[in-house]
């Protein structure tokens, strides 16, 4: 009988002991995701500043070969082109 009492204060002990990991790791796990959150938005965040500043350049090196820069002035006169292209695209699609 007491080799039973044993067994089950052994077996006791060990679902104690199992359950206080579970909770270790369902805390650990909740800061994980907390963690994951704050990066990911950081990580979109630094996207989203990325593009502006690619679209900055962009412009930025349009305005540079539309004042006379050699080395752009064909790379201006497709993009005038192109957008050329669209107004008319909008003059056509209005006047239908």
């Amino acid at each position: 009988m007491s080799e039973l009492v044993e067994i089950v204060d052994s077996l006791e002990n060990k679902i104690s002991k199992l359950l206080h990991k579970l909770e270790l790791t369902q805390r650990s796990r909740e800061d994980l995701k907390k963690e994951f959150d704050q990066l990911n938005k950081a990580y979109e965040d630094a996207q989203r500043t990325a593009a502006e500043w690619e679209e900055k350049y962009n412009s930025l090196k349009m305005a540079n070969s539309m004042l006379g820069s050699e080395t752009n002035k064909t790379e201006a006169k497709l993009k005038i082109n192109a957008l050329i292209r669209e107004i008319d695209h909008c003059i056509v699609q209005l006047s239908e």
